[in-house]
């Protein structure tokens, strides 16, 4: 199973909810380069290339739960 942080949970469930780089790199009070670089080594370790595989593995994976509606 794939082991993830708090950090790397909370991001995924932000990516979940439709949340953007830049509200993502705020919630997580971390530069969008930084948020980008942790991204790229969680996505590395995932298996997926965008937000939106991440968040389906998310989900599929039980990793983290949709608490809300994605904004559309």
């Amino acid at each position: 199973m794939l082991q993830i942080t708090p950090e790397e949970r909370a991001a995924l469930e932000l990516i979940t909810e439709g949340r953007n780089r830049k509200e993502l790199a705020a919630s997580l009070d971390i530069s969008e380069s930084e948020l980008d670089s942790r991204l790229a080594a969680l996505f590395g370790r995932m298996g997926v290339k965008t937000e939106t595989e991440a968040a389906a593995e998310c989900l599929k994976r039980g990793l983290c739960e949709c608490q809300r509606t994605a904004r559309m």
